[in-house]
């Protein structure tokens, strides 16, 4: 499931329809840390959360984006693992409580 992702391409930035409900200062920084991510390094950069709801980041580049910087990318994402450590777990608390059903939460926002 997408949480949300920015793509250098189209200069868009998406956010799930599931997670539109989410505090503005979180879908704000959400943005900040996506479109940040791809002016930066190029390419497109997606939130999705796997099986286990642990957020994942994905990065896709077109095979002719000779401007896209994967070692950069490696790192960029290293560094925002770090940063926003105390966000990302908790927006995988989120899920895992209101979206996948754990902790007794009801499983929809």
């Amino acid at each position: 499931m997408v949480l949300c992702g920015a793509n250098s391409y189209t200069q868009k930035f998406y956010l799930g329809r599931q997670f539109e409900r989410l505090p503005e200062q979180i879908k704000q920084e959400l943005r900040i840390l996506c479109v940040l991510y791809v002016e930066d390094v190029g390419g497109i950069l997606t939130l999705e959360y796997d099986e286990d709801g642990s957020l994942e980041f994905r990065v896709e580049a077109e095979e002719s984006d000779y401007l896209f910087d994967e070692i950069g990318s490696v790192l960029k994402i290293k560094q925002l693992r770090q940063e926003k450590q105390e966000l990302l777990e908790g927006l995988e608390l989120f899920y895992r409580t209101f979206c996948a059903g754990e902790g007794g939460g009801e499983g929809k926002l």
